[in-house]
């Protein structure tokens, strides 16, 4: 008999998070995907039968935690993490007139949940009888800042710095940790009428097998070409020096 193995993907309404849950679910996978539109994740429902969706604000640590909660509670176990959820803010930085908590919110969502989330699920994930994965969702801004996005852009470069890391802490716990680093694709994370980039289908046929093969690092189009992969060579051996001199 074998195990149906639980995926949770935050922010799995739409775009790259969406796409991954079809995938996960036409290989057999329990899906669960989190969003903050209940009637996006009713339209989610009808595309995705037999996924669970859960709602909430996950730029809010009791969210996240209480999201912690019910997998812990419903599904008993977790076998993949894919840490997805996001926005992106296109503003002038030198005239971005917002209120603080719309700025902060931004870097809750994209550096603060994956940290927080990862922190309260990784004792499931290496639990899990075929070996727990942990999938951050980076961005080609982590290694070439946008004007366009530099809340977006500082966000996910520290997101890559910490993958980096946790990679290497749990070496040998059974927890693969891969970051994912999509390129610009068509999607709406940037809002109405700012899709523009690579097909969704595409990017999701291309990378979710080498996901599913627990790659370290998984990029498409520029952030796949060979410039880029010694680009993320170079910086391994570096991390990897200075990390065996200070222990």
């Amino acid at each position: 008999m074998t195990t149906q193995r639980a995926v949770l993907i935050t922010g799995g309404t739409s775009g790259i998070g969406l796409g991954l849950a079809k995938r996960y679910a036409q290989g057999g996978a329990r899906v669960v995907i989190t969003g903050r539109s209940e009637e996006r994740l009713e339209q989610a429902r009808a595309e995705l039968p037999g996924c669970v969706t859960i709602a909430g604000d996950l730029a809010r640590a009791d969210a996240r935690e209480r999201l912690a909660d019910r997998i812990v509670s419903e599904l008993g176990g977790l076998d993949v993490l894919v840490n997805n959820a996001g926005i992106q803010r296109r503003v002038d930085i030198a005239h971005d007139t917002a209120a603080w908590p719309e700025r902060q919110a931004e870097i809750d969502l994209l550096f603060c949940a994956p940290i927080h989330l990862g922190t309260l699920l990784i004792p499931l994930l290496r639990e899990a009888r075929q070996g727990g994965q942990l999938v951050n969702v980076t961005s080609g801004g982590a290694f070439n800042p946008q004007t366009f996005a530099p809340g977006y852009s500082a966000a996910k470069a520290a997101l890559h710095s910490y993958t980096m890391n946790l990679r290497r802490a749990l070496a040998g716990t059974g927890v693969t940790v891969t970051e994912l680093i999509p390129p610009a694709v068509a999607t709406a994370l940037a809002g109405p009428g700012q899709a523009h980039g690579a097909d969704l289908d595409a990017f999701c046929d291309a990378v979710f097998p080498r996901i599913e093969r627990g790659e370290a690092e998984v990029g498409f189009g520029p952030t796949d070409t060979a410039e880029f992969r010694e680009r993320l060579s170079a910086e391994h051996a570096r991390f990897e020096a200075f990390a065996r001199r200070n222990g």
